[in-house]
């Protein structure tokens, strides 16, 4: 029965947002317009990252986890694309962690919990970094921002981020924060899962962002070459100075991929119409990197959803699901 709930839950979000669309006419006919070589070359080099994005969120992933269990390269890929098939209908990516402790010894379930959200924030510092930049550079360059607002945005953005780091770094210091939490006594069987976060070193944590950077590079390029591909004639370090600032904005917004995707859709129009009135094309971008990097992934993590027993990998080893 819950896997019936998911894959309905799934079929209505990839419905709602690839073919019930309005301009879902439009955009495919884009797609099949620019569907030519030489030009298909770069949608064929987006396919091909396309796996590599997901190979670095689970490099990312098996690291933060290593500390409580180890597992196989494949069966942490499997896990996030489940995690993204999950993550797809519900609000702020949260069905992710559920998506990824399917495949987590129950007992360990918690920790990899809180190991998946060390690495979403490791992710959103990179965006949140990369994407400071961008839009300093977008904004001085197009957008001609008040020279006198430009460096408060970047003060309060730098503190931001500095705040952030700190934070990643002593990671561990949220445990004491935690305990004094109002009516936390009612979950207080739940600490012991935090001492894992005393077990990141530096190290660790280094590498865990080196991974979330060169995910942010592999989806930004893949972003990028969407461009190329649907003619918006802009250069590499604009392109992605307009790339990050959209990631950027868009981190802000605690929406699910869903609806994040109408909300990119907007920010971008707004970004690329300074090189391209090509509307459709624009948006046709932001639709097939989707597709791509999001609803396909959520297909197949969809199949292995179904290869195993939810009830029992969440700990219920007489559960039956119906």
């Amino acid at each position: 029965m819950i896997k019936i709930v998911i894959a309905v839950l799934l079929a209505g979000a990839i419905y709602m947002q690839v073919f019930s669309r309005q301009d879902a006419s439009s955009l495919w006919q884009a797609l099949l317009q620019h569907f030519t070589f030489p030009n298909l070359m770069w949608l064929v080099m987006v396919v091909f990252l396309a796996p590599f994005n997901l190979a670095f969120e689970s490099l990312k992933w098996r690291k933060l986890i290593r500390s409580f269990t180890r597992i196989g390269f494949w069966k942490t890929y499997k896990a996030v694309l489940s995690g993204v098939t999950i993550a797809i209908f519900t609000p702020n990516r949260v069905g992710e962690y559920g998506g990824r402790v399917l495949f987590i010894e129950p007992e360990h379930n918690w920790k990899a919990v809180i190991a998946t959200l060390v690495g979403s924030l490791a992710q959103l510092l990179v965006i949140l970094s990369a994407g400071l930049l961008g839009l300093v550079y977008f904004s001085n360059n197009f957008l001609r921002f008040d020279w006198e607002v430009l460096p408060l945005v970047m003060s309060l953005g730098v503190v931001l981020v500095g705040l952030m780091v700190f934070c990643f770094f002593n990671i561990d210091l949220l445990i004491p924060v935690v305990k004094r939490l109002p009516y936390v006594h009612f979950f207080k069987r739940y600490f012991k899962h935090l001492l894992v976060l005393k077990s990141y070193s530096s190290k660790e944590l280094w590498t865990a962002l080196g991974y979330a950077f060169l995910r942010f590079c592999t989806y930004s390029l893949q972003y990028y070459l969407l461009l190329k591909f649907y003619g918006i004639p802009v250069s590499l370090i604009t392109g992605m100075a307009g790339i990050t600032t959209i990631f950027f904005v868009q981190a802000s917004i605690p929406l699910p991929p869903v609806m994040g995707l109408l909300a990119r859709g907007e920010i971008a129009l707004h970004i690329w119409g300074f090189f391209s009135e090509d509307q459709v094309g624009i948006l046709a971008a932001t639709f097939t990197l989707f597709v791509i990097n999001i609803a396909i992934p959520a297909l197949l993590g969809l199949v292995f959803i179904v290869q195993i027993n939810i009830l029992k990998s969440l700990g219920y080893k007489n559960g039956n699901e119906g």
